[in-house]
């Protein structure tokens, strides 16, 4: 479990830096070909609502995210910063590996001012692809019910 940890830890901080650098064509690259992206709410995962904010079943669903973000849709210009806990609870079995981390996200906006944008954990599942771990399952889970209509960026 030790090379796990430092695995898992270093791919939440490369994964973070990816977003935060504006590298969003290459966010994808961190997940399997079929894998889960679901950003939901504390309250709504509780009571075990299938309903999502965003949500994606494939690498090439998250592609087409990152396409509409650039070309599609209109949003005020932003940029994040993530800071993501160390991973806990880690389960590996049957190939996959189970991990919950903190995060928190401020949002930067293009005139300077920063909020406290969003707080949660992650609920993943990796697994190992040519020796590199890879997201099969991310489950974003916010502490707060309300998101702002800004999430673009993917969290």
């Amino acid at each position: 479990m030790g090379n796990a940890f430092f695995d898992l830890s270093s791919a939440h901080a490369e994964y973070g830096r990816c977003i935060d650098d504006d590298r969003l064509e290459q966010w994808p690259d961190f997940f399997t070909d079929e894998c889960l992206y679901r950003v939901t709410t504390a309250r709504d995962y509780r009571e075990g609502l299938e309903a999502s904010i965003m949500s994606a079943w494939s690498k090439g669903m998250l592609r087409d995210r990152v396409s509409a973000l650039r070309q599609a849709n209109i949003y005020e210009r932003q940029a994040y910063r993530h800071v993501i806990g160390a991973p806990c609870a880690i389960n590996e079995a049957g190939g996959h590996i189970r991990c919950e981390s903190s995060f928190i996200v401020a949002r930067i906006m293009r005139d300077g001012a920063t909020d406290l944008f969003a707080t949660g954990r992650y609920l993943d599942v990796f697994t190992r692809e040519n020796g590199a771990l890879k997201i099969a399952e991310r489950v974003v889970v916010c502490d707060s019910h309300r998101i702002d209509t800004l999430l673009a960026i993917p969290l």
